[in-house]
């Protein structure tokens, strides 16, 4: 066998074990709130700047408009954004927040740190945290090339 086959020694492995686990650590989080955790992810880049349009939405969640529109349709159904097209180009759809939308946002404020309880006991300091979220973030941008 060659050793770099085995699983044990993938990175990739433990990165999609890992989204799997945060996604299941999420979802006690998230269901009281009615969202599923792509649905999590709109309404944190529409808390972060609202009024924007699918393309905007879909460069900043790493996501094709095939995907996206779906969820948004969905989150448009439950009431929790609004969708128009663009005024002065009628071919952009613009994505905003609902007044429930806005108002799950005090809600949720407390998910982060939740979360980062789930994984009391690692030791990472802010430092390591960064350092961590740039290796990932490089790693993103030269996958995406």
């Amino acid at each position: 066998m060659y050793p770099q086959l085995k699983l044990c020694n993938q990175v990739c492995f433990r990165i999609y074990t890992l989204q799997h686990l945060l996604t299941q650590a999420y979802r006690p989080l998230l269901e009281p709130l009615g969202l599923t955790y792509p649905k999590y992810l709109v309404m944190m880049v529409l808390w972060e700047q609202d009024n924007l349009t699918v393309g905007e939405m879909c460069r900043r969640l790493m996501l094709d408009t095939n995907t996206l529109t779906p969820l948004l349709q969905r989150m448009e159904h439950e009431g929790l954004l609004v969708r128009t097209r663009g005024i002065v180009d009628g071919r952009q759809t613009l994505v905003s927040l609902s007044k429930k939308g806005i108002a799950l946002q005090e809600k949720a404020k407390d998910i982060p740190a939740c979360l980062t309880q789930c994984m009391s006991g690692i030791s990472l300091d802010d430092s390591d945290l960064s350092g961590f979220i740039h290796i990932l973030d490089e790693i993103i941008d030269r996958l995406k090339q």
